[in-house]
Parts: C-alpha cells; sequence; structure tokens
C-alpha cells in the first residue's frame, strides 16, 4: 500500500491516539509520538504502530501520534483507518 496523501484518525479524547500519516520522501517509516504515557509505553507504542503499517504493506510513511492512553487494539485501528484513508 502506497501513502498518497495526508490523512487523519482518531481524536484528543481520553484513552485514544490521534494519528495523522502523510507520504514519505524518504525510506521507512519515521514516527514522531507526543504521548501522557511515553516513559512507561512509549516504545510499545511505536512498536504497534510500525507493526500494522507493516502488515498492511506500507513502506515508506511519515506517521505523527498524540497519544492520550489508548489501548493497543485502538492504535492499531487508529493507524489503519489513517492509511486506509490516505492510500485512496
Amino acid at each position: 500500500m502506497e501513502i498518497l496523501k495526508p490523512a487523519k484518525a482518531g481524536t484528543l479524547e481520553s484513552s485514544d491516539i490521534y494519528i495523522t500519516i502523510y507520504p514519505n520522501e524518504s525510506e521507512g517509516i519515521n514516527i514522531k509520538l507526543e504521548s501522557i504515557v511515553m516513559k512507561q509505553f512509549g516504545s510499545q507504542i511505536k512498536r504497534v504502530i510500525t507493526k500494522t503499517l507493516e502488515e498492511m504493506g506500507v513502506e515508506n510513511a511519515d506517521v505523527i501520534a498524540v497519544d492520550k492512553g489508548a489501548l493497543d487494539c485502538t492504535i492499531q485501528a487508529r493507524v489503519e483507518a489513517a492509511a486506509i484513508r490516505s492510500s485512496k
């Protein structure tokens, strides 16, 4: 799947995550993360985002994530929604 245009998914409500995905000019998946639980779960959140994109076949993307304590399943759903929106 190729990221063609910027897209967003999620909210800034408690227990949610706001994902913005952009086409990436360079190679790979770049993640900029802001989270209220960065020290405890920052690396796990980045793993979930990366794994979800890789499973969808996304090789190049810039992702900005603003997390408000979302569970892994919510993170995955928001990333999937943003990626699908950006590919159409």
